[in-house]
Order: C-alpha cells, then sequence, then structure tokens
C-alpha cells in the first residue's frame, strides 16, 4: 500500500541583513519542501538563493521569515543523496571559471526598466558561464527560471514580496525571484552606482542554483530534517556561505570586463560585512558572522577556481 506522507514545509533561500537595517530592511529565509532528484547533479539553497529560519520559513536562508507556500501531500521519501555530492562533487575539480566578457549596463536610479535589463544582462551571464562549467564536469545542467517582480505575486515558495525579503530562489520550481525596487530597499540605501552591490545578490541566488543542479543544495536539506536547531544552523550556514562563494567566483572572473574598479569592490565587501547575523542566537544563525559573510565571499573573488568554495569539509570555525 502507498503511505502518504505529510509535506515538510516549503523552503527558500534570501540572502540580506539578518539582524543589522530595521525589519523592512531584512532579507528573509524560509523553508523547503524535498523532492525526487532529477538529476545526478542537483541545486542548493535558494531563497532563498539560510537555514535555521528555513526550517521554519524559506529562502541563497536570512533571520527574517517569509510566509510559507501550501504544498501538495508527498507519496513516499526521495531517495538518498550520498555526503559526497557535497564534499567531493565533480564541479569541485572544474577549476576557474571561464570569463564570458560580461558587460553589465548602466542602472538609473528608480527606473524599473533599468534595473530589470542590468538583471537580464547578468543572470544571461551567469547562465553561459555556469554552462560552460557543468559541461566541463560531464553534468546536466538547466538555467534557472526568473521573476523579476515589480508587483506581488505568489510561487511554490511562497507570496512575494514579503517583509524584508527582495531576493530569494525556490528549488521547488528551479526559479529565482528578485524585485525591481526591493533590491535596492533592502540595500540599505547603497546608490545603484554601485551596481557591485546588487550583482552580488543576483550573483548569490543564481549560486543556490548552481547547489541544486549540482544535488548540494538536497543533501544539506536532507541533513537538516534530522539535526537539532544548532546543527541545522550550522548546515544551512555552509550553504549561505557556499552561495556567497561562487557569487565571489564569478565576479572575479567577470572583473575585467563588468567591471569591478576598486571603488565597486569595496561598496559590495563593505555591504556583505553588515549582513552577518553576529547578534542572533546560536539556533537561528543561519547565514553566517559579518566576517564569513564577507569572507568567503573574497575566498571566491580571489580563489580562482570551484574548489575554493567548498564549505563541506572546513572547520565549524570557518562557517561561523
Amino acid at each position: 500500500m502507498v503511505r502518504r506522507t505529510p509535506a515538510p514545509e516549503v523552503r527558500r533561500h534570501a540572502a540580506g541583513y539578518p539582524q543589522g537595517p530595521p525589519p523592512a530592511q531584512r532579507y528573509a529565509l524560509p523553508p523547503r519542501n524535498r523532492r525526487p532528484r532529477r538529476s545526478a547533479g542537483g541545486t542548493a539553497a535558494g531563497i532563498l538563493g539560510g537555514i535555521a529560519a528555513l526550517l521554519t520559513l524559506a529562502a541563497l536562508g536570512m533571520a527574517a521569515f517569509a510566509e510559507p507556500g501550501t504544498m501538495p501531500v508527498r507519496i513516499g521519501r526521495a531517495p538518498e543523496v550520498p555526503r559526497q555530492t557535497a564534499t567531493d562533487n565533480p564541479l569541485y575539480r572544474t577549476g576557474p571559471l571561464t570569463p564570458t566578457g560580461c558587460r553589465l549596463p548602466r542602472i538609473q536610479e528608480g527606473v524599473d526598466e533599468s534595473m530589470r535589463h542590468f538583471m537580464e544582462t547578468l543572470t544571461q551571464c551567469l547562465d553561459r558561464s555556469w554552462q560552460r562549467q557543468f559541461a566541463a564536469a560531464g553534468m546536466p545542467f538547466r538555467r534557472p527560471e526568473r521573476v523579476f517582480w515589480d508587483s506581488p505575486g505568489r510561487g511554490p515558495c511562497g507570496s512575494y514580496p514579503s517583509p524584508g525579503t527582495a531576493a530569494f530562489y525556490c528549488p521547488e520550481n528551479n526559479t529565482m525571484y528578485v524585485g525591481l525596487r526591493h533590491i535596492v530597499e533592502t540595500a540599505g540605501g547603497e546608490p545603484v552606482s554601485h551596481y557591485a552591490v546588487y550583482a552580488r545578490v543576483i550573483a548569490h541566488e543564481y549560486g543556490h542554483h548552481v547547489q541544486e543542479q549540482a544535488g548540494i543544495l538536497a543533501y544539506g536539506h536532507q541533513r537538516m530534517e534530522a539535526a537539532s536547531d544548532a546543527d541545522r544552523a550550522e548546515i544551512s550556514r555552509r550553504i549561505e556561505l557556499q552561495a556567497q562563494c561562487l557569487a565571489g567566483l564569478f565576479l572575479g572572473a567577470e572583473r575585467r570586463t563588468l567591471p569591478m574598479t576598486r571603488a565597486q569592490y569595496a561598496a559590495m565587501i563593505a555591504d556583505v560585512r553588515g549582513r552577518g547575523d553576529d547578534r542572533q542566537s546560536d539556533g537561528q544563525r543561519d547565514h553566517g558572522s559579518g566576517r564569513n559573510y564577507a569572507g568567503w565571499v573574497v575566498k571566491g573573488y580571489r580563489g580562482g577556481s570551484v574548489s575554493a568554495c567548498n564549505t563541506w569539509t572546513v572547520p565549524s570555525a570557518d562557517v561561523d
């Protein structure tokens, strides 16, 4: 007989300020439903693309929570994902990303279509970059869908916008969600001329899709299901900090043509340092301290190789 099991909460991954700015400027991290894998690879956290918060909410995972979506009843259990999927993934052996010559258009203050053009151009560059990397690993890859919203909506991982959530990744439908205005509002007043700040957010959520396609995100969620609150939070940090590193890896590969000037780099690092969850309680620290949230971006940016972004074999202190 087939036994119907209740579906877990939908989880989504997001990026933002888990403790710094007021609540209206905080990103959220809702929970996600575990589903059967479609490939030997997998993708990871999206909204989104955190975890202690993820388990209570959803989304690349912050301290703010978003409204979970209502999911249909699932039948049976998804197959187990082996630990090696995260610790020794074929992607880690593909070396540095090949530059695509990505050039980002200027963002015009308050013009939604300008921000949309910026996001579409950037995600197309990310598509080309990661398509090549997965091909080098001999793994299948499908680009993520994207919803760049300017009005409220709803998807498998919940409604948007939700308080403080500007960007998230939903593994249920392999889709990145980014608010055209919300990404600016949640950046703490960062001028749009500092485009690297916004590029990092997009590349972070795309990093969750990379994790999902590589199987890493499914492995992380699998481990979280049976873990204590403290262990879930650490697993979430490993997911989120890996997405940070993957974002840095891409931006470093494209530094000459974006271009990534010293001023852009400084603005980006200052922004991510302010998004740490240092002041949260241990069980809710699902994104990482400001030091590590910025440090893993720098590691990817300077590391050059995908292997530099393996957060699954480093000591706990490196993902605190």
